[in-house]
């Protein structure tokens, strides 16, 4: 494998696991994150739920919460399954791609590692799929052993409790989703290492964009502000 390659799989795989942390270590220090705003929102909603006497309105949201992670689950197996064969495809797979003339892969062995790093991608987001519906389902059944009527003063302590269920399960999801953006990047390392650094920068550059300064993170940020005055 050539140096270009190397730096272009270093870049990504940078990228790639250093993208949450760091994300979520701006959000904490300057605000202004999506996911770190959604937190705050998903704290004053399970308070609230504890305050409604009716709480058919939340079970049917995390409903279909959970029917979305199980959508996404499904189709992510999909896309795996179609990798995998191209990956398993053996030598006419190779020789079928390489006679394109936009494709860039020299040997056998670098074709079945670009696919083997999307396949990665896509499963690790199944991973993350898996379990973000395995946790909405411990907060589903946590909501429905919630109390009713519960006391004043003990709403806050169980709205606290099911909010640190719901948000690493909705946390796990948006990771899941995270994973065909970099699915997407690594795809493109078989148009060749600059395509692959292109996608890889624009793929973060998009993802940023959108937790930070998209029309949607923008509303969420002044929501927090509303239900925090």
């Amino acid at each position: 494998m050539s140096t270009l390659n190397i730096v272009a799989l270093s870049l990504f795989a940078f990228a790639w696991v250093l993208y949450e942390p760091l994300l979520t270590a701006f959000g904490k220090r300057r605000g202004g994150v999506l996911n770190t705003d959604l937190a705050v929102i998903r704290i004053a909603w399970m308070e609230n739920m504890t305050s409604r006497e009716a709480r058919l309105m939340d079970g049917q949201l995390l409903g279909q919460t959970l029917n979305s992670c199980s959508f996404f689950a499904s189709s992510n197996l999909i896309l795996i399954a179609a990798a995998a064969g191209a990956l398993f495809g053996g030598q006419q797979t190779f020789a079928s791609l390489s006679a394109l003339e936009v494709v860039h892969t020299s040997t056998r062995l670098l074709f079945e590692l670009q696919l083997a790093l999307v396949v990665a991608c896509l499963a690790r987001g199944l991973l993350d799929f898996i379990w973000a519906i395995r946790q909405i389902n411990y907060c589903l059944a946590a909501v429905g052993a919630t109390p009713d009527p519960l006391a004043e003063d003990q709403r806050a302590s169980y709205g606290a409790v099911l909010a640190r269920l719901l948000n690493p399960a909705l946390g796990s999801f948006s990771a899941g989703v995270r994973g065909y953006y970099f699915a997407l990047a690594a795809a493109a390392w078989l148009f060749g290492p600059w395509t692959f650094m292109a996608a890889t920068v624009g793929a973060v550059g998009l993802l940023l964009w959108r937790q930070r300064w998209s029309t949607a993170a923008l509303a969420i940020q002044d929501f927090r502000k509303l239900i925090q005055r």
